[in-house]
């Protein structure tokens, strides 16, 4: 029996065709592209809500309802929510992939994560598009300014 030979240190490395449908690829790159755009997101969430203004003393429901009268900033949290709902699910679900290691294991904790993120963006959308800024009976002090016009 012959022992295994060592290639030459200059030799070509020669690569091996790569197998599967490149999902992993193209979650690879989200994670990037969409952690950059996050970063817009978050920070001038942060700017307009905590240092604009009276800083976090604003910040009540009159504030928000303001904000959210608004379609720009109903978009702009809706992006962020579900950029970073799926950005986070994705990041999740390769530690799973990684430590995970019985099948079971691994599909019920994917599953529990894919429903635990769909419920979260689902009721996300809902509260910022079906959110009332001037509601029927509530106490006229704590709402905003634009309701007493209405």
């Amino acid at each position: 029996m012959s022992a295994p030979t060592i290639p030459a240190p200059r030799a070509g490395y020669q690569r091996s065709k790569a197998k599967g449908s490149g999902f992993e690829l193209g979650a690879w790159l989200f994670m990037r592209l969409s952690g950059v755009i996050l970063v817009v997101l978050i920070f001038g969430h942060l700017i307009v809500n905590l240092w604009m203004g009276d800083g976090v003393h604003q910040l009540d429901f009159g504030f928000v309802a303001g904000k959210w009268a608004s379609p720009f900033w109903q978009i702009w949290d809706l992006t962020m929510l579900w950029l970073a709902m799926v950005h986070g699910t994705n990041g999740v679900r390769t530690i799973i992939l990684d430590y995970a290691e019985r099948p079971g294991t691994r599909l019920t904790l994917q599953f529990v994560l894919y429903v635990a993120s769909a419920v979260v963006i689902v009721l996300g959308t809902l509260v910022i598009f079906t959110f009332e800024p001037c509601p029927a009976g509530a106490d006229p002090s704590l709402l905003p300014k634009f309701c007493e016009a209405l």
